[in-house]
């Protein structure tokens, strides 16, 4: 299960973080590119923006729940 006081820093703030167990996997990436992306230098996934509709929340749930880490958290905000 995902840690908020692990979380990366690049994530925006909002319901949705990446924390520091990523794998660099890009499932997350792939399953809701709108709201994910990779730090190049780092090698791992974090959330560049929060979902702003309906369909962006539902995406970003499905990564949350596939995440074969479960690096990806929801803070419930």
């Amino acid at each position: 299960m995902a840690d908020i006081s692990n979380k990366y820093p690049e994530n925006v703030t909002g319901t949705y973080y990446v924390d520091d167990q990523c794998i660099d996997c890009d499932l997350c990436r792939e399953t809701a590119p709108a709201n994910f992306t990779r730090n190049d230098d780092g090698g791992h996934s974090y959330v560049y923006k929060q979902p702003e509709n309906d369909e962006e929340t539902r995406l970003c749930k499905e990564a949350m729940e596939g995440c074969p880490v479960e690096a990806i958290g929801n803070d419930g905000a």
